[in-house]
């Protein structure tokens, strides 16, 4: 099960730290307001538009990989055994 844990912690960190670099640098607009949380920017070329579509697959590839990993699998397992036996 320590497997499962680890890759399911190396998936949510590697994203959720690419999620805060890209929401660090498009929602950030000052340090006295809101910070990371703040809209989108309304205007922007492909590749900011490309940068925050990034964002929120990163965001959600995050959550669902790590539950995943966490509930999903080990579900999927106690429920073979318990069947099994």
């Amino acid at each position: 099960m320590a497997d499962e844990f680890i890759k399911g912690f190396g998936i949510f960190v590697t994203s959720m730290l690419g999620w805060l670099i890209i929401a660090g640098t498009f929602n950030t607009p000052s340090f006295e307001g809101t910070q990371l949380t703040a809209p989108n920017p309304e205007t922007g070329d492909i590749y900011i538009q490309l940068a925050l579509l990034l964002k929120d697959a990163l965001f959600w590839i995050g959550i669902v990989g790590a539950l995943t990993f966490w509930v999903v699998i080990p579900a999927i397992e106690q429920a073979r055994t318990a069947l099994g036996e």
